[in-house]
C-alpha cells in the first residue's frame, strides 16, 4: 500500500475542516460525521478553535482508501495563520486547494497558489459549496484558469470524452503525441503530469452534503504516486508543539531510510534520545518502534529541535541542517504591556516557548528597557496570542498600538571588519556583505580555506552570525536580503576564546553597515478590495494617494460591486478597512495577505520619526578594540581599515603596513601624551576646556553624521529619541564641574552591574563604564577624565587618549589612580596660579564659562576611596561618591526626558 501525505489548503471559511471530516467519514476512518458549527469536528479538537469556529493549528489524521494509506493535514485558512500553513507545505506529497463556490477566487487563493508553486506541491482542486444558490460551474472553472494558463481540467466526467483527452494532451508535447497515436492518454501519463504540476485535476461538490467527496477519494487513490526515497536516513521538522500534559513534541516527516525509537539525534549542542515515536490521528496516537520513509510522526525527548531543521545521515553520523527561511513573514510588531506582578524578565521564557511553536512571533528582548516585543501577521493572531497566554500560562498581558516592521538592506557590496583585542583576548573577522534579491533573507557562508582559519573557528563565526537579529543603522530595524560571506579571519594561538569571535563578528557586521549605502524596506500587502460600484472613484483616489499598484476595477453588474486587486505598503493600508466601512456604509471589504518587502515609499520621514542614532546604540557598536600599550583601545569604525591586522585579501599586513599605521596613530589628534603626567599635559587639558567653551573647535574632535549633512552640534540618545545637546546644561539647576576626575576601577567595583560583569570579564566592565562616561559627557559641559590603574604593567609609560569626548588615562608603572589624581590636581592648581600670559588667557576663558565666575576651576573627583577623598578635599575639590555619581547620571537623563517629553 502506497503512503501519501496530503494537505487541504484554502482561504478562510471555504469548508476545509468540513471536507476533512467528509474524507475521514466516507473512508471509514471515523464513525460519525461531525460539524464545525456544532464544535464536533474530528480535527478541530482544540477548545479555542471550537469557540472561534476556525482552524488555528495544523492537525493530522490517518485514513486508508483503495490502495493508498493517507496522512491528511488540515491547515489554517485565516490569513493571520498562513505561516502555520506554509510550514506544512515542505512535507506534503500532494495538496487539495479548496475553493468556495460562494466566494470564488480570492486574493488569498492567489497567494496560496504561489506558495504551492514555490514549494512545488502537486495539486488537486475541489470547488466546494456547489449546493448554494447561484453556483456557476463554468464561471468558477474560468476564474480558476486565471491562476494557471494551462492544466486546470474538469475530471468530473464519468466517462472520459474526446474533449477531455484533448485538454490533457495540450499540457505537454509528449501527452499530445500519445493522444494522437492512441486517441487517449494513459493513467501513468496523467500521474506524471500531475506530479510535474503540468496538470491540475478539479472536481465540484459539497463537503457538508458529502457530494463529490467519493469521487475525490477515488481520484486521489488513482492519480497519486509515492515518492522514491533514499535508503539513508533523513527527516524534516515542520512543527514544534506541546501536548496537553506539556510534553514537548517535534513533528517530522521521514524523507529517507527509517528512524528507530531511542535513536540519538542532534539536539542543540548535544544529542538527545528519542523517547517515543507517536503516530497521531486527531487527538489520539499510537506508539511505534520505527518510522519509515514517507511517514509523518511526532518525536518526544528532544529539547532544542526547531521548525525548518533537517536531519541527515552523513558518514554514519546524523547531522542537523537548517533548510532556510519562510516566504511569509510578519509585518506588525507589538510591545508587550505588563503589570507589576508580571515581571518581563520572568515571563520572557513563556514567550520563548511560544516562539518555538510559532517562529513567526520573532520574540525580541530589549535588555536595556526590559521590554518584550512580538511580531504577528495581523490582529486576529494577536487576539489568539493573548488568549493562549491567559489560558495556558495564566498570564494577562496587553499590547501597545503596534508598529510596522521595517527592515534594512544595502545597495552595494562592502567589507565589514571587526577586531576584538582587549588584553589577553584576540579575534579579527572580515565579512563581505552583498545585497541579495528581494525576499532572499540572510544567507551566511564562508569562502575561507582551513589553511587561513581553522574550520572550528569558521563554524563558530557562522554560528554567531545566525544567533542574533542584526540591526540596521538607519532605524535600528532588522537587516535582510543580504549574503554575508566570511572572507578573512585571524585567531591567536594562546589568547583567543570563543567569545572573542562573537564580539569581532558582531562588530564586523555593524562596521560594514556603517560604511555601506543603506536602504530602508517596508512590508507590502497584496489586497483585494470590493466596493459598491458608485464608490469606485473614491477607492481609486485613495489607492493612488497611498502609492499602491492596482489593476483596473472588475465590475459585477449583477451584484453592483467592483473588485480592485493590487499591492501597497502596509503602513498605509493597515488602517484602511475602517475607512472603507465608513464611506461604503459597511458594504465594502478588503482582504490582505503579506507580500514581501519593497523600497519604503517615505523613507526619509520614517528615519526622522524613528530618530535612531547608530553610534549611541552601545549594544550594537561598530567600533573595534585593539591592544595598545598593554590595554584595550577603542578604534572608531571609520578608522578600522587603517588598523586591521589582515589585508582585504586575508593575508597578514606587512611590516611596512604596520609601520605606516603606527605613524598615522602617532599623528592622530586623539593621542595627547604617552609620557608621565606633567605640566604640559595639564596645560593641554586647560587649552581643551577653554577652546570648548569659547566657540573654538576642540583639537581632534570630529562630529560626522553618516546619513545626512554634517552638523556642528552633537546629540544624545535618550529614551529612543535623539536630542541635540547644545545648551542643555543651562536648562537644569545641576551643579556641574569644569573637570570631573573618575577613579575608573573604584567606580566599577562600586556599581553592582559593573562589579558583576567584572567578575566575568574586567575588560568588558571597563568598556561599559567608558561608554557610560562618554554618554554622560555628551549631556554636560565639563571635561571628563577617567583614570585606570596600570601600575602593575611592567614598563608602562602612562597614556592619555581621547575617546568620544572623554579622556582616558592609563597610569604609568608604579602609579595608582589616586596618586595620579592627587598629582593632577596639584599641577592644575599650579598652572592656574602661574602668571604666564598664555596660561592666564586660558584661565580667563575658563573663568568666563563657569557659572559662579569665581576665578577658580571647579574640579570634582568621583571615588569612594576614603584616602583619596581626604586628599581631594584638601585641594578644594568637590567629592562625589561612586554611587552618588550613578544617581547623578540617572537624574540628568530623567530631566532630559521631562524637558523633551520622552516616555
Amino acid at each position: 500500500m502506497k503512503k501519501i501525505t496530503i494537505g487541504i489548503i484554502a482561504h478562510v471559511d471555504s469548508g476545509k475542516t468540513t471536507l476533512s471530516e467528509a474524507l475521514l467519514f466516507l473512508s471509514g476512518s471515523i464513525r460519525s460525521f461531525g460539524r464545525v458549527d456544532k464544535g464536533a469536528s474530528f480535527l478541530d479538537n482544540d477548545d479555542l478553535e471550537r469557540r472561534r469556529g476556525i482552524t488555528i493549528f495544523s492537525k493530522q489524521a490517518r485514513f486508508e482508501y483503495g490502495n493508498t494509506s493517507f496522512v491528511l493535514i488540515d491547515t489554517p485558512g485565516h490569513a493571520d495563520f498562513s505561516a502555520e500553513t506554509e510550514r506544512t507545505l515542505g512535507v506534503l506529497d500532494y495538496a487539495i486547494l479548496l475553493i468556495g463556490a460562494d466566494d470564488g477566487i480570492k486574493g488569498q487563493t492567489k497567494i496560496l497558489w504561489k506558495l504551492l508553486e514555490e514549494y512545488h506541491v502537486p495539486l488537486f482542486l475541489f470547488f466546494n459549496k456547489m449546493d448554494r444558490d447561484g453556483s456557476d460551474k463554468d464561471a468558477l472553472l474560468s476564474s480558476a484558469r486565471e491562476l494557471s494558463n494551462d492544466g486546470i481540467i474538469d475530471f468530473s466526467e464519468k466517462i472520459p470524452s474526446d474533449e477531455f483527452y484533448e485538454q490533457i494532451a495540450m499540457c505537454t508535447e509528449g501527452a499530445m503525441e500519445e493522444y494522437l497515436e492512441n486517441g487517449s492518454v494513459s493513467r501513468e501519463t496523467v500521474r506524471e503530469l500531475i506530479r510535474e504540476r503540468k496538470l491540475f485535476p478539479c472536481l465540484f461538490g459539497s463537503a457538508l452534503l458529502r457530494q463529490g467527496v467519493d469521487e475525490l477519494l477515488s481520484l486521489l487513490d488513482q492519480y497519486t504516486e509515492e515518492k522514491e526515497y533514499p535508503s539513508a536516513f533523513s527527516a524534516k521538522v515542520y512543527k514544534v508543539a506541546r501536548d496537553k500534559d506539556g510534553v514537548r513534541q517535534t513533528f517530522i516527516k521521514v524523507t529517507g531510510g527509517s528512524l528507530a525509537n531511542k535513536t540519538l539525534l542532534p539536539d542543540g549542542e548535544k544529542e538527545s534520545k528519542v523517547n517515543q515515536l507517536r503516530f497521531y490521528s486527531g487527538e489520539k496516537y499510537e506508539l511505534h518502534e520505527e518510522a519509515f520513509a514517507g511517514e509523518v510522526c511526532v518525536l518526544t525527548g528532544l529539547k532544542e529541535s526547531y521548525t525548518g531543521a533537517e536531519y541527515l545521515l552523513e558518514n554514519d553520523k546524523i547531522i542537523l541542517k537548517d533548510t532556510g527561511t519562510s516566504i511569509l513573514t510578519p509585518v506588525l510588531n507589538y510591545r508587550v504591556l505588563t503589570d507589576q506582578k508580571n515581571d518581563p524578565v520572568k515571563i520572557l521564557p513563556v514567550f520563548r516557548q511560544l516562539e518555538e511553536e510559532s517562529p513567526e512571533l520573532s520574540v525580541e528582548w530589549d535588555e536595556e528597557k526590559k521590554e518584550i516585543y512580538v511580531s504577528v501577521m495581523g490582529l486576529v493572531q494577536l487576539e489568539i496570542l493573548s488568549t493562549i497566554l491567559k489560558e495556558r500560562f495564566s498570564l494577562e498581558v496587553g499590547f501597545d498600538t503596534g508598529n510596522v516592521l521595517y527592515k534594512e538592506t544595502i545597495a552595494e557590496p562592502v567589507i565589514g571588519v571587526g577586531h576584538f583585542e582587549p588584553l589577553r583576548h584576540y579575534a579579527e573577522v572580515h565579512l563581505l556583505l552583498e545585497p541579495g534579491e528581494r525576499g532572499s533573507g540572510l544567507v551566511f557562508t564562508s569562502s575561507l580555506s582551513s589553511d587561513r582559519l581553522a574550520k572550528n573557528w569558521q563554524r563558530l563565526i557562522l554560528t554567531h552570525l545566525k544567533e542574533r537579529t542584526h540591526k540596521g543603522v538607519l532605524t535600528g530595524s532588522p537587516i535582510t536580503d543580504m549574503k554575508i560571506t566570511l572572507v578573512a579571519g585571524k585567531a591567536h594561538l594562546k589568547h583567543t576564546e570563543g567569545g572573542d569571535f562573537r564580539q569581532a563578528t558582531y562588530r564586523a557586521v555593524r562596521q560594514g553597515l556603517m560604511m555601506a549605502e543603506n536602504i530602508l524596506l517596508e512590508p507590502f500587502y497584496r489586497f483585494t478590495l470590493e466596493v459598491p460600484t458608485n464608490n469606485v472613484g473614491k477607492a481609486l483616489n485613495d489607492l493612488d494617494m497611498i502609492k499602491a499598484d492596482f489593476t483596473a476595477p472588475e465590475m459585477n453588474a449583477e451584484k453592483g460591486v467592483s473588485v480592485i486587486s493590487g499591492r501597497g505598503p502596509v503602513s498605509a493600508l493597515k488602517d484602511y478597512p475602517a475607512e472603507i466601512a465608513s464611506y461604503t456604509k459597511g458594504l465594502g471589504s478588503i482582504s490582505f495577505l503579506p507580500d514581501g518587502y519593497g523600497l519604503c515609499h517615505n523613507a526619509e520621514e520614517v528615519i526622522a520619526e524613528k530618530g535612531y542614532d547608530p553610534l549611541s546604540d552601545l549594544r550594537n557598536t561598530p567600533d573595534s578594540v585593539f591592544c595598545r600599550n598593554g590595554a584595550g583601545h577603542v578604534v572608531p569604525y571609520d578608522e578600522v581599515y587603517e588598523s586591521m591586522h589582515l589585508s582585504f585579501d586575508g593575508t597578514e599586513n606587512s611590516e611596512s603596513d604596520l609601520e605606516l599605521r603606527s605613524k598615522a596613530a602617532a599623528a592622530d589628534a586623539r593621542t595627547v601624551s604617552k609620557t608621565a603626567l606633567g605640566t604640559e599635559e595639564v596645560n593641554t587639558i586647560i587649552h581643551t576646556i577653554s577652546h570648548a567653551n569659547t566657540g573654538a573647535k576642540k583639537p581632534g574632535t570630529k562630529w560626522k553624521k553618516k546619513f545626512g549633512s554634517e552638523e556642528s552640534a552633537p546629540s544624545v540618545q535618550i529614551g529612543g529619541k535623539t536630542v541635540k545637546i547644545s545648551g542643555l546644561n543651562s536648562a537644569f539647576a545641576l551643579e556641574e564641574a569644569d573637570i570631573t576626575l573618575v577613579d575608573g576601577y573604584n567606580v566599577i567595583f562600586a556599581w553592582e552591574n559593573l562589579n558583576t560583569l567584572a567578575k566575568q570579564n574586567i575588560d568588558a566592565a571597563r568598556d561599559s563604564l567608558i561608554e557610560t562616561l562618554s554618554k554622560y559627557r555628551s549631556m554636560v559641559n565639563g571635561e571628563v577624565i577617567a583614570v585606570f590603574d596600570a601600575y602593575r604593567v611592567p614598563g608602562r609609560p602612562g597614556e592619555m587618549t581621547d575617546y568620544q569626548g572623554i579622556k582616558l588615562v592609563y597610569t604609568e608603572q608604579d602609579q595608582t589612580a589616586d596618586q595620579y589624581i592627587e598629582r593632577f590636581v596639584n599641577l592644575l592648581n599650579d598652572a592656574r596660579k602661574s602668571r604666564m600670559p598664555e596660561k592666564m588667557q586660558q584661565i580667563e576663558a575658563v573663568k568666563k564659562m563657569t557659572s559662579a565666575n569665581t576665578g577658580k576651576l571647579k574640579i570634582a573627583v568621583v571615588t569612594s576611596d576614603a584616602t583619596e577623598q581626604v586628599i581631594a578635599r584638601g585641594q578644594g575639590c568637590k567629592l562625589i561618591s561612586s554611587r552618588e555619581f550613578r544617581i547623578r547620571i540617572g537624574e540628568i537623563e530623567r530631566k532630559l526626558k521631562e524637558k523633551y517629553q520622552i516616555n
